[in-house]
């Protein structure tokens, strides 16, 4: 069952038989025979292809709270898909032996050749029915940049959506508005990452730009999408005070209720040396969140700060215990003690 290698959505023809991809913020210019960042999308003969679609290398249910999505289904599981791959070049990516393909420490094992695209061979029913067989309430495109992947991904949500199940994506947000259009008819959630404040950051770190991932953010937010955020703080790098309070005000800009994860870092991938981030500096990042005007601010990867409080009353509503929760005391999209409205999409 051969699926890689379908012609891809979000390009165009351009002179001399390259391609103009425009699926991401790095919109390519392909030339005959090459590759775009990605890395897996490719001009074969003056059509840009996908090499991913359907070559599934990771699947498994999860926690929605892993992603991490607090008020989008709590407590339920969402069956995660990935293909190799990423828009992205993060010297810290935790997932990097597959996000970074080909892989910069040599060849995927059992596979030879520059077009060899490793990954097992899956339709997009076939999600959906595992997903359902494992008991899941969603499917969720993760672990790699979900873009890079589009069309796989597209064609498993349209079928989650008829099988009752929803679709969230975990981004780093560098979708165009051309594609984030597409995505608002089946795509009910996102967790995005917004990576530092500083553009030198983004080009430095992850050969990328800030901008398009905040025009990202405002857009899928005001297209319904259900959109939370996540900051990975890289201790001395983007975790200076005034970085933070630029994330945070730019978050309370697009909605108060917009929850942010302040997620501590671990040394991995090319970043060895930076230490993990200090819990004075998770805590510090907490609390100009919530000056900012955020209602809802979380600690990523600590214990103890994950729990959904009642901004009304104070009450918890939403107690978790590492990725699982403990205890759900709403009132439908309320708070059980005070009734007052609280921001959550509930089955």
């Amino acid at each position: 069952m051969e699926m890689a290698g379908r012609e891809a959505d979000f390009w165009k023809a351009a002179d001399g038989g390259a391609v103009d991809c425009f699926l991401c913020a790095h919109r390519c210019h392909v030339g005959p025979g090459k590759r775009g960042v990605c890395q897996v999308r490719e001009n074969v003969g003056g059509r840009l292809v996908s090499l991913v679609y359907g070559r599934i290398i990771t699947a498994h249910a999860d926690p929605i709270e892993k992603k991490p999505l607090f008020h989008f289904l709590p407590g339920s599981r969402a069956y995660s898909i990935a293909t190799v791959g990423c828009n992205f070049q993060c010297g810290f990516c935790q997932n990097w032996q597959i996000s970074q393909f080909p892989p910069k420490s040599g060849p995927v094992p059992g596979r030879s050749g520059r077009g060899a695209i490793p990954g097992e061979p899956t339709r997009p029913e076939d999600v959906v029915a595992e997903a359902r067989r494992q008991g899941c309430a969603s499917v969720s495109y993760t672990y790699t940049e979900p873009t890079i992947f589009f069309e796989f991904a597209r064609d498993v949500g349209r079928l989650a959506r008829e099988a009752g199940l929803r679709n969230s994506f975990v981004t780093n947000g560098y979708a165009t508005a051309e594609a984030i259009d597409a995505m608002a008819g089946w795509l009910d959630a996102a967790n995005v990452d917004l990576k530092a404040w500083q553009d030198d950051f983004y080009r430095r770190t992850c050969k990328a730009r800030l901008e398009p991932v905040k025009e990202a953010i405002r857009r899928m937010y005001g297209a319904g999408i259900w959109v939370e955020v996540t900051t990975l703080l890289v201790t001395g790098q983007n975790d200076a005070p005034a970085d933070l309070e630029g994330i945070a005000g730019f978050l309370a800009s697009v909605s108060p209720d917009l929850p942010w994860h302040v997620s501590r870092y671990h040394p991995d991938y090319q970043m060895q040396e930076p230490p993990p981030t200090p819990l004075a500096t998770i805590e510090r990042a907490l609390e100009i969140g919530r000056a900012a005007g955020l209602r809802y601010v979380y600690a990523g990867n600590v214990s103890g700060m994950e729990d959904t409080v009642c901004p009304s009353c104070g009450a918890t509503v939403i107690a978790r215990a590492g990725f699982g929760v403990s205890a759900l005391r709403l009132d439908g999209a309320a708070c059980g003690a005070c009734g007052a409205r609280v921001p959550v999409v509930l089955a």
